[in-house]
């Protein structure tokens, strides 16, 4: 009696192959594209929850906050119970924070390359901007001429008065993408209160580390209509 042996012939192993990394290749990258967004709109929130804080211990302890700024940012030795100046108000209420002159003065990670933004809807010298990186290597940056940054109850954040409080939070710091976020429907509007008709899906080209933000009052709020619809989805 003859026994058949079963099993694949190097043909079909080859073909089966094949179909695997072609649904590998289409795949992967909304995968890697859906986490990645998942980790910045996390990030994100938790970098304007610790900025909104530092305004309340600000308040408490100093009676400082960004509307009672009144001096220019003087770096990292400034002092909140001295000078009323935005760094004061961040040295004297959050802890392993990193001062940094000029955003550009950070380095991209593995390389001399200066750090730079890609895509700047809100038209601002971002890398021009006073820096501070955060224990968790998150980066938010500001006007460092930013004083008397305040909004009357009912005032829209398209406020002229709030030109020098922009700013922005770079959710994973210097490390690539380094790129705004974006509308993926609808046009962006550089300076928005409400969403509008912006929608940003989970992709590369649209989802950015860059969140456009204004510091104001008691408080620190996004400023383009795509930073807004990130942090209304992700509450």
């Amino acid at each position: 009696m003859r026994t058949k042996k079963f099993g694949f012939t190097l043909a079909e192993v080859l073909i089966t192959l094949g179909i695997i990394g072609v649904v590998a290749a289409m795949t992967i990258p909304t995968l890697i594209s859906n986490t990645n967004s998942a980790k910045f709109k996390s990030q994100y929130k938790k970098t304007l929850s610790t900025l909104n804080q530092a305004a309340l211990m600000g308040t408490a302890q100093y009676d400082l906050d960004y509307a009672s700024i009144t001096t220019a940012c003087g770096g990292g030795t400034d002092k909140p119970d001295v000078t009323a100046s935005m760094c004061a108000l961040i040295n004297g209420t959050l802890s392993g924070a990193t001062y940094y002159a000029t955003a550009s003065a950070m380095k991209i990670p593995g390389s001399t390359t200066a750090y730079s933004i890609k895509n700047n809807i809100t038209n601002v010298a971002q890398a021009n901007m006073t820096a501070y990186q955060l224990a968790d290597g998150s980066v938010f940056a500001f006007n460092s001429a930013a004083r008397s940054c305040t909004l009357a109850p009912g005032d829209p954040v398209t406020s002229a008065t709030l030109n020098n409080c922009r700013g922005f939070i770079d959710v994973n710091g210097p490390t690539l993408p380094n790129k705004e976020v974006s509308c993926s429907t609808a046009t962006d509007t550089k300076v928005a209160s409400s969403v509008g008709n912006c929608i940003v899906r989970n992709n590369a080209a649209d989802m950015g580390d860059i969140f456009p933000v204004v510091f104001h009052d008691g408080t620190v709020e996004p400023i383009t209509s795509a930073a807004r619809y990130v942090l209304n989805q992700s509450k």
